[in-house]
C-alpha cells in the first residue's frame, strides 16, 4: 500500500493519515479508566479438555458416512452429467465457437498475466 508502484494511484491512503491526525489530536485523556475496566474483565473461559477428542471423533464419523455414501453419489452424478452431455447435438459451427471462446479466453488470460504495472 506504501510501496512506490503504486503512488501515483493511491489516493485513499493521504485521507486516511489525514483522518488518524485528527483522531489522534482529539484523544480524550481517562485517567486511566479504560484500562481498569479491560483488568477488572473476568478471564476468558477456557475450553472443555472433551471438546478437541469430541470434534476429532465427529469428524471421523462423518469423513467415513461421506466415504461410504460417496461411491453412489458420484456414480449417479457422473451418470447424470453424460446423460445431460451425450444428447447434446454437436455440429463444426460449435466446435469452432467453442475453440474460438477458449483462444479468446487464453488470450485476454496471458495478457492479464503479462501486464506491466509502469
Amino acid at each position: 500500500m506504501n510501496g512506490p508502484d503504486n503512488a501515483n494511484d493511491d489516493w485513499l491512503e493521504p485521507l486516511l493519515v489525514a483522518d488518524g491526525a485528527t483522531s489522534r489530536d482529539a484523544y480524550i485523556a481517562d485517567d486511566g479508566f479504560a484500562a481498569n475496566v479491560m483488568a477488572a474483565l473476568p478471564a476468558p473461559m477456557a475450553l472443555p479438555s472433551w471438546r478437541k477428542p469430541a470434534l476429532i471423533a465427529l469428524w471421523t464419523v462423518a469423513i467415513a458416512a461421506l466415504a461410504i455414501a460417496a461411491p453412489g453419489v458420484v456414480l449417479d452424478v457422473g451418470r447424470a452429467a453424460y446423460r445431460l452431455l451425450a444428447t447434446q447435438p454437436v455440429s463444426l459451427s460449435g466446435i469452432a465457437g467453442a475453440a474460438a471462446t477458449m483462444l479468446a479466453l487464453t488470450g485476454i488470460a496471458a495478457a492479464y498475466m503479462l501486464r506491466s504495472n509502469d
